[in-house]
């Protein structure tokens, strides 16, 4: 249990807790404990407001390393417990730790609707394409080809796309993220902690036992450039070394193109955080490489009334108009019936 602490003092030592942290030596995993605790710090947030729920796999041993409460549940079920908590305690700050493998597969529903209700979570989604814990089988977001124990001659599956899932079942915040780009990582979640709705990060996370270097084109010095684009809202969908390629719009579909010889930055595409209408974020959202630079950072961040404030408006309400009612009169209302 954490022990309540002066919020002027709180650092990001104050959220390690006396836990052995045991993931695989050069795992991501480590950055983005280190980067939560630096982001959550100085957010003026106690402790003992803070609660990490997760589900099963690498990624869900996170509660034990957080000095905050935590759950470590079931699998896939976490946003089910998160969706509890935070209707029946909207003081507190809530957030979901959760993988590829358990947020997409058997947590694929649980984590729609939790979504789609616009309940106050902030659910992070590690994402590196395998399942780790269980030793290197392919998992919902791995690439058409991958090879693994489960699958030797290539997966045929077609992969997820966890931020088009996100932005189909309407979540009001929507980002990726990349494990190696601390400064980013740090930034995001903050951003993500200030929202006031269902957030979904997506963080590219290197798994160096069983699927290294998978997001080498992401994050390479020498290649990145070429191959990621930087959100800024308000800015033009720029990107490369020279900062001289963007994205346009031809007809309904995006293209690359180079700026120059006619081709002017008012050519190309404005991105807007904010609008109302997905369509945009869900448009960048299907930019995959190596056909397209991938989008890094906040796709969508708009303001919804959330679930846990509705509900709790719609008892308040009941309350004042009937008075606090009693468990032996519901036992005994209106649907109720005797067998003889």
């Amino acid at each position: 249990m954490p022990t309540a602490t002066s919020l002027q003092t709180l650092t990001a030592k104050d959220l390690a807790s006396d836990q052995e942290v045991r993931w695989c030596p050069g795992c991501g995993d480590y950055s983005i404990l280190a980067q939560m605790k630096k982001a959550m710090a100085p957010l003026g947030i106690a402790r003992e407001k803070m609660v990490f729920i997760s589900g099963i796999g690498c990624s869900s041993r996170f509660p034990y390393y957080m000095n905050t409460y935590g759950f470590h549940t079931i699998h896939g079920r976490a946003p089910t417990f998160a969706t509890g908590l935070k209707a029946s305690r909207p003081d507190l700050s809530v957030w979901v730790i959760t993988g590829d493998g358990d947020g997409l597969s058997i947590g694929g529903n649980h984590l729609i609707h939790a979504i789609r209700r616009n309940i106050d979570l902030k659910i992070v989604l590690f994402n590196n394409e395998i399942y780790g814990l269980t030793k290197g089988q392919y998992s919902p977001t791995s690439r058409i080809g991958t090879r693994t124990k489960s699958s030797p001659l290539g997966s045929i599956d077609n992969p997820l796309h966890p931020l088009s899932l996100a932005i189909g079942a309407e979540a009001t915040f929507v980002a990726r993220t990349v494990d190696t780009d601390i400064h980013h990582l740090t930034a995001v979640l903050q951003r993500a902690a200030a929202h006031k709705g269902s957030a979904f990060i997506e963080v590219y996370q290197n798994c160096k036992i069983f699927n290294d270097g998978v997001f080498d084109y992401a994050t390479d010095k020498g290649t990145k450039a070429d191959n990621t684009l930087y959100l800024e809202h308000g800015k033009p969908l720029i990107f490369g070394k020279d900062r001289n390629k963007g994205i346009r719009l031809h007809g309904l579909d995006p293209e690359v193109v180079q700026v120059g010889n006619g081709i002017t930055v008012d050519d190309l595409l404005i991105h807007d955080e904010r609008a109302e209408e997905p369509s945009l974020a869900y448009l960048l959202s299907r930019m995959v490489y190596p056909r397209f630079p991938e989008c890094i950072g906040i796709f969508r961040a708009v303001e919804r009334p959330t679930y846990d404030d509705l509900v709790n408006k719609q008892i308040e309400d009941v309350i004042k108009a009937k008075g606090k009612g009693k468990l032996e009169d519901l036992f005994a209302s209106d649907d109720t019936w005797v067998v003889q």
